[in-house]
């Protein structure tokens, strides 16, 4: 694949380089890489997905508990910890990237593939507050170079290289958002790239995301097997939109974006701590208080530990189902423990940071859905796009997010989503601008 993306003189002409014979070459092999990722990714999120039912929904009926009582994260997360501590220290890799530096990051090899589908596999299941998404990511990548290693004689140029792991994990990626579309404008936004030469990194991802989505979405029709992908079956009733909805849906996207950040901020600081010395004890302590706050959910509300715990699209889908099934009381605990749990998780332990994000911003809009004028409708709308505009940092690919799991309800809802994402930059970019004003005279 030498000369295909970084030799010049095509490389310094985009134009020209997407009609070279090495270029072109590169666009079948992202389609025949695309199917068996996606293949890998189903199997991966499926196998995590039976995990996550047995742990918290068969063991506890086969124990004659019913559902999971308020202590049962307690012993889960623990076992977390124990698990998580060796993968992390020990194996190549670090068990992937630390949730709290985003998505992005070099592309995972090969060699460290085995440690990022233990971390994910071993521990998410146990009720771990971050979702698939980084791990899927990293899985796509590495199947990509060590396919291309497989398939070439000749070393892979460093630019190649790049464009093969990026479309690999546009495939895995896409496998959960339900379809390429978020994976590829996600792609856009992160690259920051116009023109053509946003065509030389966006078509080899849309061809891998789009045939592993057809793949992934095949084969859970024949398997009727569940992967837990971010989506919502029903959602609540539409409404018009009105003053009232803005009047209080754009502080509460405020909100949410100050309650995210915050967060985030704090896992930035766990992640310092757990990486100064005694990484394996510091993360196994993580993993416990992780499970302590999922326990004070349970404790201080009466309801389910499951709930707060895991990446939140089970949740997710129950509120949406019955909005006015949950209190202001029990919405603002789970703000909060989750919002605790995610922040340890995010510089502690290994997974996703976007899904917890979502349930973190759709808790905390409607528990602002009681105020004069502010319906459920555009309390998922506001939740959804601002609570994942301030962790992924990218508005475009949050409002395309929103929609597609609004659905119907989304084109009423478009200007308040709109106005939600730019609301929820400015805020989370103001309090990053200052928290590093301040970092100085803290030290």
């Amino acid at each position: 694949m030498s000369g295909t993306v970084g030799q010049s003189p095509a490389a310094d002409d985009p134009a020209r380089l997407l009609l070279s014979r090495g270029y072109l070459r590169l666009l079948p092999l992202s389609l025949g890489l695309g199917v068996p990722i996606a293949l890998a990714s189903f199997f991966f999120v499926g196998l995590q997905h039976w995990l996550q039912n047995l742990v918290w929904q068969e063991l506890p009926h086969t124990l004659g508990l019913g559902r999971a009582p308020w202590w049962w994260p307690l012993p889960a997360l623990t076992l977390a910890g124990l698990i998580l501590a060796p993968i992390v220290t020990r194996l190549p890799g670090a068990g992937g990237h630390v949730p709290v530096h985003g998505l992005g990051g070099d592309p995972i090899g090969p060699r460290a593939l085995p440690g990022v589908a233990l971390a994910a596999v071993l521990t998410l299941p146990l009720g771990v507050t971050l979702g698939p998404e980084a791990p899927l990511m990293a899985v796509g990548s590495a199947l990509a170079l060590l396919g291309v290693r497989a398939l070439r004689r000749h070393p892979v140029d460093p630019a190649s290289a790049k464009v093969v792991a990026t479309a690999g994990s546009t495939a895995a990626i896409s496998t959960i958002l339900g379809g390429p579309v978020v994976a590829a404008i996600m792609v856009v936004e992160a690259v920051g790239l116009s023109g053509p030469r946003l065509a030389v990194l966006l078509l080899p991802c849309l061809t891998a995301s789009g045939a592993g989505a057809l793949v992934f979405t095949g084969f859970g029709h024949w398997t009727g097997l569940s992967t837990g992908a971010l989506a919502l079956p029903t959602v609540p009733q539409d409404t018009l939109p009105d003053a009232g909805d803005f009047l209080w849906g754009l502080p509460a996207a405020a909100l949410v974006a100050v309650l995210v950040s915050t967060a985030h901020q704090f896992g930035e600081r766990t992640h310092r701590w757990t990486s100064a010395r005694a990484t394996a004890v510091r993360t196994s302590a993580c993993a416990m208080a992780v499970g302590v706050c999922l326990t004070a959910y349970a404790l201080l509300t009466g309801r389910s530990p499951e709930e707060a715990a895991l990446s939140g699209q089970t949740t997710l889908g129950q509120m949406a189902e019955d909005p006015r099934g949950w209190s202001v009381l029990a919405l603002v605990a789970l703000v909060l423990c989750k919002a605790l749990a995610w922040g340890i998780s995010l510089g502690s332990l290994r997974g996703g940071p976007i899904f917890p994000a979502v349930l973190i911003g759709v808790a905390t809009g409607l528990a602002c859905a009681g105020l004069p004028g502010l319906g459920a409708a555009p309390a998922f709308a506001l939740g959804i796009t601002a609570a994942a505009t301030v962790v992924t940092g990218q508005p475009l690919t949050s409002c395309v997010l929103a929609v597609l799991l609004l659905g119907r309800d989304a084109y009423n809802q478009m200007p308040l989503i709109v106005l939600t994402a730019v609301t929820a930059l400015l805020v989370g970019r103001l309090r990053s601008r200052r928290r590093l004003e301040c970092a100085p005279a803290d030290a």
